[in-house]
């Protein structure tokens, strides 16, 4: 069948050139950044180019500092365990591995979180996530490379995927990351230091990007980032970007899926994440669900096979013979502001989120890509 996807320009920016990108800017041979001392890294995690752009009002300091080319385009799905990983490795979900927030282990109907997985279901850090982390490497070869989370990521199985080789250094609120984060910058030449701000992301579910309490949490994150950028003056380079953005959907647009929904004869998992389901099929059954698919939902979501994904290039140029059964045998992303739900879990804690992402739209799909410090312009 014809595809029609987003169009992606061919000069797109993307989020997994971010970081190689940083170490140019340290080694002497930029191209998107200009030289630097050290370089700082501020994921703010839900922060979609479209929403900060909405919220411009809120957010002076850091959409002062955006201009119409200081944005990136974050990979597929758009979901914090696949972007995250492509950010911290430079490669793409086909190559790494993780590919959705929830994804079926092969030859099993087990399909773990891919953020907490490690924990509960038995996932290897060294082993399930397969590119080899950017600052593990450069760490071994001498660089001086630092994570500033919250104290509770420490140690976690995602954070050994993604993040080993790096001094892991706990600090509270955004503004003491933050802080920290140029502290150690100043104090390190050649450092590259990832600052992680889940917090608008978290607000963002709970009540949504459109809320008041986002929009707080946005301005006490753009004050902060207005002090680190003054602080890193000429030596420290400083890039704030996302994972995602985000869209709202309440719940009279939820699409819930019962056991007597013909959408879900013969699938024998629903994985994936609301807005983009990864429904694994019956064998032989894979063609026959797509079509119900089509005919029901094809007028608000994508609905693609596996092998149209991949084809499409979703998962990046190349996709692994050991992570391809990961990936659904249908892809369900949704186009329009739904979002699915399996109503035959007896746990519908996931249906009183708001803010929802892992598609394919722009909003969800374009992140900002802001240099401050020694690479503002």
């Amino acid at each position: 069948m014809s595809l029609s996807l987003p169009a992606v320009s061919p000069g797109a920016r993307s989020l997994t050139g971010v970081v190689p990108q940083l170490l140019a800017s340290l080694t002497g041979s930029p191209d998107w950044f200009a030289p630097a001392r050290s370089a700082v890294l501020v994921l703010v995690d839900g922060l979609g180019r479209a929403n900060l752009g909405a919220r411009s009002g809120h957010a002076r300091f850091l959409a002062s500092r955006m201009g119409k080319k200081d944005a990136a385009r974050t990979v597929f799905p758009t979901t914090t365990a696949t972007a995250l990983t492509s950010l911290l490795t430079a490669a793409d979900a086909g190559v790494h591995g993780i590919v959705g927030y929830r994804a079926r282990i092969p030859g099993t109907l087990d399909a773990p979180n891919q953020l907490r997985g490690w924990e509960t279901d038995g996932l290897d850090p060294l082993t399930w996530q397969r590119a080899q982390p950017i600052l593990e490497r450069e760490a071994a070869a001498g660089r001086p490379c630092f994570v500033v989370s919250k104290g509770v990521y420490a140690g976690s199985g995602f954070t050994r995927a993604i993040q080993r080789g790096a001094v892991f250094v706990p600090a509270g609120t955004p503004a003491e990351r933050l802080q920290t984060a140029g502290d150690l910058a100043a104090d390190h030449p050649g450092a590259l230091v990832y600052v992680y701000l889940p917090e608008l992301d978290s607000i963002g579910h709970a009540r949504g990007w459109e809320s008041d309490e986002w929009t707080v949490g946005l301005e006490s994150i753009d004050g902060a980032l207005r002090t680190l950028h003054e602080r890193a003056g000429a030596d420290v380079g400083v890039v704030v970007t996302a994972d995602h953005g985000m869209v709202d959907v309440p719940v009279h647009r939820h699409v819930l899926l019962r056991e007597d929904d013909e959408l879900v004869d013969e699938v024998d998992l629903v994985a994936g994440e609301p807005r983009m389901l990864q429904l694994y099929t019956s064998d032989g059954a894979t063609d026959r669900v797509a079509a119900r698919w089509r005919e029901a939902e094809g007028g608000r979501s994508w609905i693609l096979t596996r092998d149209e994904a991949v084809a499409a290039g979703l998962y990046g140029p190349r996709v692994d013979a050991e992570v391809l059964p990961r990936i659904g045998d249908i892809l369900v992303a949704a186009r329009a502001g739904v979002a699915y739900y399996d109503d035959r879990l007896a746990d519908k804690k996931a249906q009183r989120m708001i803010g929802q992402h892992g598609s394919l739209t722009d909003q969800e799909r374009v992140v900002p890509l802001i240099g401050l410090g020694a690479f503002a312009r």
